[in-house]
């Protein structure tokens, strides 16, 4: 069974590691910062595997432990990072995300700093939607109805982009 789990994990981790990253991005004010924050996901998301019931697809289970794990190390509340060697079954080398983007875009520069001033509900929700999820997974993981999902998601744009002109 523990092996099973291995391979569930690291599928999980080959498949979503890139959209975990860049959702850790919205959340710290620099890529070293996200990249401690995406361990700790990390580790969360192993630690909870065996408890995972199946109640909801695989990704929303790991976005809704991204976004949860996210909100308590932007408040703190997370004093014991990278617990890998507490766990007894598997070992697994610091992962650095692959993120293919030039730190030059000015422009995707201007919408993550635009991003990190909102709200923590409004990041978690326009983060999910711009890792291309629907309303429908987005409301699972954040607990809103799929119509306040919607109607959330056409107010952030309007914020964002009036943020990022403001800044231009």
């Amino acid at each position: 069974m523990e092996e099973d789990l291995e391979s569930v994990f690291l599928n999980a981790l080959e498949h979503s590691q890139e959209k975990i990253f860049r959702i850790c991005v919205s959340y710290t004010k620099d890529t070293e910062e996200a990249k401690d924050l995406f361990q700790e996901v990390l580790v969360n998301i192993w630690k909870s595997l065996p408890n995972f019931k199946g109640d909801s697809s695989l990704s929303t289970w790991i976005y809704r432990i991204t976004i949860n794990v996210s909100l308590r190390y932007k408040t703190n509340l997370i004093k014991n990072r990278f617990r890998f060697a507490r766990t007894k079954s598997i070992v697994v080398e610091r992962v650095e995300p692959q993120v293919e983007e030039s730190p030059n875009d000015q422009k995707l520069i201007l919408l993550r700093a635009c991003v990190r001033d909102l709200n923590e509900v409004d990041k978690a929700v326009i983060t999910l939607f711009l890792e291309e999820l629907p309303y429908k997974e987005i409301s699972q993981i954040t607990g809103l109805r799929e119509n306040t999902v919607a109607v959330r998601v056409k107010r952030i744009k309007e914020k964002l982009l009036n943020c990022i002109n403001e800044k231009l």
